[in-house]
């Protein structure tokens, strides 16, 4: 089957070791002074490790491989690790929205007789709202705000009251997001240049509102083919319905257009893309269906 794994370039791993860690599931080894993907099996391809490489070496990619296997992952590698090792798994699985892979977690703890260290009905409330976590970097914690119907409410608000924010969920920047959380299932998704916001002063209400989100800066971010497959997968794989790409008027920031195009090329599926300019004092400069 086709689906999203693990790739590393190993002209760029330096054999640091330091994706190791983020791999809860044990699929990544460091083999002959290089950090290898040892089982396909084992890698979910939600990406944990890619923030811990130093040198950019890895990426997500959309090849043929075998299915990822959680009850084999649980047996052959977390449950040996003992309670720590699981509830680091179980809320790095939370975390990133994987409802059926945490239920397959659980019943194999159950039929093991092993203890769930989070108590199975507390982990179970927690995966609707993605709010647990134990472990890892909680700057790229995956959190769907919009459960509590409250993100879209961005209206304005008598004189003086505090604007509610129309933010749907965390993390934004493009690097840190999976393309496949919850957030993004079938949504309208807005790409917007870092600047968009800090020189738009309506920017939640006029552009956010009803939308889930991601930010990225095509001058100063690196690995772009990372955001190309990123944007690959959430048209192919979370179903986006279609893609407001909000760009500045300088001529760098036209390189988030270019992103677009070539992850829609990649992907199987076709989304109607609307591309927005702003001005460096916040108008909008033009809005056309590309």
């Amino acid at each position: 089957m086709k689906r999203q794994i693990i790739t590393i370039d190993e002209t760029k791993c330096t054999g640091c070791g330091d994706c190791i860690p983020g791999c809860p599931e044990g699929a990544l080894q460091v083999i002959d002074g290089k950090a290898r993907l040892i089982s396909d099996l084992f890698c979910d391809g939600l990406g944990a490790c890619i923030g811990h490489c130093p040198t950019g070496a890895m990426k997500i990619v959309s090849r043929e491989a075998e299915p990822y296997d959680e009850k084999r992952v649980m047996h052959e590698s977390i449950a040996k690790g003992g309670p720590n090792v699981i509830a680091a798994h179980l809320h790095h699985l939370i975390d990133h929205g994987q409802n059926e892979f945490v239920e397959q977690a659980l019943e194999y703890l159950e039929e093991q007789g092993i203890a769930n260290p989070l108590e199975r009905e507390a982990v179970r409330e927690a995966v609707p709202h993605h709010a647990a976590h134990t472990g890892g970097c909680p700057g790229s914690r995956t959190i769907d705000f919009n459960t509590s119907g409250k993100a879209d409410a961005a209206v304005a608000s008598m004189p003086g009251a505090p604007v509610q924010s129309a933010l749907r969920q965390w993390p934004i920047q493009l690097h840190l997001v999976s393309p496949q959380a919850p957030y993004f299932q079938g949504s309208d998704l807005l790409l917007a240049a870092d600047c968009a916001a800090f020189a738009v002063g309506d920017f939640h209400g006029k552009f956010m509102r009803g939308k889930s989100l991601a930010i990225a800066c095509p001058k100063l971010d690196s690995e772009m083919d990372i955001y190309v497959e990123k944007l690959a997968a959430m048209i192919d794989l979370s179903h986006i319905n279609t893609i407001t790409v909000a760009i500045m008027e300088v001529p760098c920031c036209g390189g988030l257009m270019s992103i677009v195009a070539e992850a829609l090329k990649k992907a199987s599926r076709k989304v109607p893309v609307k591309k927005v300019v702003i001005s460096l004092q916040g108008e909008t400069l033009s809005e056309e269906w590309v």
